[in-house]
């Protein structure tokens, strides 16, 4: 039995002549070729899930912050409402929580950015009730940091609402979540 491969990296053609072992030009080609209408596919839908992630990151940070407020409201009644960030995040490790670092949010949620998403309260509602101001209502908000690359439609949260979309990306939140 005759064998067409030698030890030296090269085999016998039809016509018992050497021929380099390996691919073609050609047959590289066809590969690259496929690989490359493969990535066209692929990076679209990519870019579709990266969004869509981010969305939902975005809705679950909003109700953190919801349940993180309604938890600042209860510890801390005579100031409400926390109306930044920042008073509902804090440090563990510089001392007890206090109306001003009430330590119920991660540090990551209270630099306002997270997932292609920035996030603010505002619309805080003030009343003086015994010569203090106490904040009786919030809107949470979401957008996109770069609206159509890192996520599509804003959102909005009101003390106690529902959350709601804006599908421009904005804080003109018209449209409900399911």
């Amino acid at each position: 039995m005759k064998r067409n491969f030698s030890i030296f990296g090269k085999r016998r053609g039809a016509r018992g002549e050497m021929q380099p072992n390996g691919f073609t030009l050609m047959e590289l080609l066809i590969v690259i070729s496929i690989i490359l209408i493969l990535m066209l596919v692929a990076i679209p839908t990519a870019g579709k899930i990266r969004k869509h992630a981010n969305e939902l990151s975005a809705q679950k940070s909003l109700q953190t912050i919801q349940e993180a407020e309604s938890m600042y409201e209860s510890t801390y009644p005579t100031a409400g409402f926390a109306c930044n960030l920042q008073s509902l995040a804090g440090d563990p490790n510089s001392g007890p929580p206090s109306a001003t670092a009430a330590q119920v949010i991660d540090g990551e949620l209270a630099t306002g950015i997270k997932s292609g998403y920035i996030f603010n309260i505002t619309n805080c509602t003030k009343v003086t009730v015994n010569n203090a101001e106490r904040i009786t209502s919030y809107t949470a908000t979401a957008v996109p940091a770069t609206p159509g690359k890192t996520g599509d439609r804003g959102f909005c949260l009101e003390s106690g609402g529902a959350m709601r979309a804006d599908p421009a990306g904005g804080t003109n939140c018209t449209q409900m979540v399911q």
